[in-house]
């Protein structure tokens, strides 16, 4: 009985700290493992068990092979070239967008194809005068719904699969699931047309004011203010700077003030030269007579500068024609920084943006709020919306990051541009010998062996930079979340209380019939994945599914069923599943605005699938 009300305590505090979110959901995993390990409810080998289960290593593998397809260009190629076919239509964007996001969700991890989609998404609403708004939660949605089409799409499924084998079922097959994501899809487009339209079509950040040009350019200096603080200085004949070298200025330490641009005006055809800023890669510019400066800081500090070298202040009053930030071969984008990227709680100065990326931090977009005075010492936090200025190629590089951020706000024809590698074929061919080997019984080939063996071509072959390319693909909060999760699972059983409320369950719900009680599995799943993971709550509640399911005497296959759909199905919040949380930001979203779209989809949803799974999987 101790035993019991330990497990229960351990699992209620788990439970309480995920939802708070102020603590990383592995840490509170391994910490709920380790108390189980002292109070002797886990014995070592059963509290390790998890970290050698074939659905981790599963996951493993294909966070790499769906690395592999990103890192090629492959996805990218085939996804910006369907969402073309929208034309200018913006019911066709608008279904485009759903079909093409749940077929690439079916075969990577939704963070991934959110994480993919994005950028193209933005600028193709962008270029039909249409608000991303309106797509980008429809965006994340999808991404869930395509993970219910196969049996690698979204580690649920991959655990529901693992409690039957492990219960002496038959496992699943590959496209088992592919009815139910169907119906899933089906259901998304009828609700989420009219809802989105309704709801989330608002003027915001990502409005399609200057749709034709993309957000990415002069509008989002207008929109970051960057004009308030952006000034002109002109290198004279007797300025001090002249022949200097950026570096030699230590301009952002004495005045806070950073040099974001050099401008030769006497060479009309490439008047920006160069993208400087204090400890620049290019910090060995040498300035000279008639270079215009385009700096940013608060005007005092602007003018003390000047002073200091003797640099003319250019005004607007000054000027035959006002000077401005210019796109030719430097430009602006926008960067959402990814809820796992190691640069979040960083400070902008300790970052290395310019050293590393060769990019300046102009602004920071925080819940609505623009920030671009003292920018250096701001630290940086999870969702928020960096506004970076560099040379196009620069921005462009930033997308090898995909574990640290998504590039948003580029104008189309430099996000739709893709550049297709060589291995691209080659990894499309490695994924298809996967799925061949997971779905025809004659390939002598287990499922977690043909991943394993999909993830070691992709880094042989050379579908990644190197080995250490691949590694980074791999969200190991996730994978240590799901292995520390699996044994309390264990000890749920162990100490008797997924009986008990198994027992509880079928004591209230199964006088109804299996029809009740599946419903209430499923309802009580959906709650819980708005305060938890959906895999930690997968985890949990397939055992409890199961058992209430045997107790009843029928096929424990749709309450499974019913705990991977709930789970994965969860739309009420931003914070359940990781692409939730990653269009917020980009999309200005409130947490309202998922209540008024998400819960009636996840209420729906819920109301047919308890329906509609009986019928393709009957008791």
């Amino acid at each position: 009985m101790n035993e019991m009300i330990i497990t229960v305590a351990v699992l209620l505090l788990s439970v309480v700290f995920f939802a708070n979110g102020k603590i990383r959901s592995d840490i509170v995993a391994l910490c709920s493992l380790a108390a189980l390990m002292m109070c002797n409810i886990l014995t070592v080998d059963e509290a390790l068990s998890g970290f050698s289960n074939s659905v981790v290593i599963m996951m493993i593998g294909l966070f790499v092979v769906g690395g592999a397809i990103f890192q090629t260009g492959l996805a990218k190629m085939i996804s910006s070239r369907l969402m073309k076919l929208a034309g200018d239509n913006e019911t066709k964007l608008f279904l485009l967008v759903m079909l093409v996001t749940s077929a690439i969700g079916a075969f990577v991890s939704n963070s991934g194809t959110v994480a993919l989609m994005l950028p193209i998404v933005v600028s193709m609403a962008m270029s039909v005068k249409m608000n991303p708004s309106r797509l980008l939660m429809p965006l994340a949605f999808a991404s869930s719904m395509g993970g219910m089409m196969t049996l690698i799409g979204t580690p649920p499924n991959l655990v529901i699969n693992n409690e039957l084998v492990s219960n002496g079922y038959d496992s699943l097959s590959f496209f088992s699931f592919l009815p139910v994501g169907v119906v899933c899809v089906i259901i998304g487009i009828i609700v989420l047309m009219p809802l989105s339209k309704w709801v989330l079509s608002k003027p915001g950040a990502l409005s399609g004011e200057s749709a034709s040009m993309g957000k990415s350019l002069k509008t989002l200096v207008k929109e970051y203010g960057i004009s308030s603080t952006l000034h002109r200085l002109k290198v004279n004949e007797d300025s001090l700077l002249k022949g200097k070298m950026i570096v030699e200025l230590d301009a952002r330490r004495k005045y806070g003030l950073n040099i974001i641009e050099v401008r030769r005006i006497e060479n009309a055809q490439n008047r920006l030269l160069k993208n400087v800023v204090q400890r620049a890669a290019e910090s060995d510019t040498v300035l000279h007579e008639g270079d215009i400066l385009y700096v940013t800081a608060n005007r005092e500090n602007v003018h003390s500068f000047a002073d200091d070298y003797k640099l003319t202040y250019i005004s607007e009053d000054n000027q035959s024609k006002p000077q401005s930030l210019d796109f030719y071969d430097i430009g602006v984008a926008e960067i959402v920084l990814m809820p796992s990227s190691s640069f979040v709680n960083k400070k902008i100065k300790e970052a290395g943006f310019r050293t590393k990326f060769n990019v300046n931090i102009l602004g920071i977009c925080r819940k609505k709020k623009y920030i671009v005075q003292g920018i250096a010492d701001e630290t940086i936090q999870s969702g928020d919306l960096l506004l970076v200025q560099g040379t196009w190629d620069n921005i462009a590089s930033l997308e090898k990051e995909t574990t640290e951020w998504i590039v948003v706000g580029r104008p189309l024809e430099e996000a739709a541009k893709v550049t297709l590698d060589y291995k691209a074929p080659l990894a499309a061919g490695i994924m298809l010998l996967m799925i061949a080997a997971m779905v025809f019984d004659f390939i002598p080939i287990q499922p977690v062996t043909a991943v394993i063996l999909a993830g070691l071509l992709m880094v042989l072959t050379g579908c990644f930079r190197n080995v250490e390319a691949a590694y980074k693909t791999i969200n190991w909060e996730s994978i240590v979340l799901i292995a520390a999760m699996m044994p309390m699972s264990t000890a749920l059983q162990k100490t008797g209380v997924s009986e008990m409320i198994s027992n509880t369950l079928v004591g209230g719900l199964g006088d109804f019939g299996p029809l009740a009680l599946m419903a209430g599995v499923y309802f009580t799943t959906s709650l819980m994945t708005m305060f938890i993971s959906n895999t930690a709550t997968a985890v949990l509640l397939a055992p409890i599914a199961m058992n209430s399911a045997t107790m009843l005497g029928v096929s424990p296959v749709p309450f499974l069923f019913a705990v991977t759909v709930a789970a994965s199905m969860c739309f009420a919040s931003p914070f359940s599943t990781p692409p939730n949380a990653l269009v917020m930001p980009a999309g200005q979203y409130t947490f309202m605005d998922y209540v008024k779209v998400g819960l009636p989809l996840q209420i729906i949803m819920g109301i047919v699938m308890i329906f509609v799974l009986p019928l393709l999987f009957p008791f």
